[in-house]
């Protein structure tokens, strides 16, 4: 991903400079100029593509490198929000045990063929433990890469809070979609655990974020997501035209 590196840093390591009591105008500016480095992907590969597309909308929600001030230009505010755990915590629990029993299978110091009912019950539950775990993967989980803790109140304008009450009791979650042969990668915010939760959603093209060679605009992206989070906030919910769980088309509330 793209990250900023200070030239002048660097510089004054290996070059100290001659006369240190006199610092000109144009060393300071020296010392604020910032390069780029990019993150350079193979775009044929859809899977590592998502990946990084997908690591970068969670980062914009959870890293401190996102929200612009409203008063200035620079990216001095993030979203900071906390990640929910929960879902992934009772997989977590629902694999160990899982693997708990294949040990037992595995390992335990029982002669064969006395063992097999051992052997068997182990197998079952294995396999049953292994299959609630796809379930949740399949029916729960979905396409959703993020599921926020509910948003504090410092963290939003009193505005958001009167016209978006449910920012204070529900937690986000945050769907993506990236069709395979199809260039357009969609994000979607909306509330988890609400019921016909309102939502907002909108759909890039991949192109807008990689050059030909690869190379992914990080900030570019993050920035499309803060402004999707701030008409999230805002209230200004999309329509879909049939149902939001697929790519449609859509108005503005």
């Amino acid at each position: 991903m793209a990250r900023k590196k200070n030239k002048s840093a660097s510089a004054a390591e290996s070059s100290p400079p001659k006369n240190e009591e006199i610092v000109s105008d144009d060393d300071e500016e020296e010392e604020d100029e910032e390069e780029m480095v990019y993150l350079q992907v193979d775009t044929g590969d859809i899977i590592k593509l998502k990946q990084i597309l997908d690591e970068t909308v969670a980062g914009a929600f959870l890293e401190e490198n996102g929200l612009k001030a409203e008063d200035s230009g620079g990216r001095s505010k993030n979203i900071g929000l906390s990640e929910d755990q929960t879902w992934n915590n009772i997989k977590l629990v629902i694999m160990t045990v899982a693997c708990a029993f294949a040990m037992v299978a595995q390992f335990a110091p029982l002669p064969f063929p006395e063992s097999r009912p051992v052997l068997g019950g182990c197998c079952a539950i294995y396999f049953a433990l292994s299959g609630v775990l796809q379930l949740i993967t399949t029916f729960l989980d979905i396409d959703c890469i993020l599921i926020t803790k509910v948003i504090k109140k410092d963290q939003i304008t009193e505005a958001s809070r009167k016209k978006n009450p449910h920012l204070l009791t529900h937690g986000l979650r945050i769907r993506t979609s990236l069709p395979r042969f199809s260039e357009y990668y969609t994000v979607i915010i909306e509330f988890q655990g609400l019921e016909d939760s309102p939502f907002v959603s909108k759909e890039w093209s991949v192109g807008q974020f990689f050059d030909v060679e690869g190379m992914f605009d990080e900030y570019g992206l993050e920035d499309e997501v803060e402004q999707l989070y701030r008409r999230f906030t805002a209230g200004k919910f999309d329509t879909p035209a049939k149902s939001k769980s697929g790519v449609q088309k859509k108005k503005i509330a």
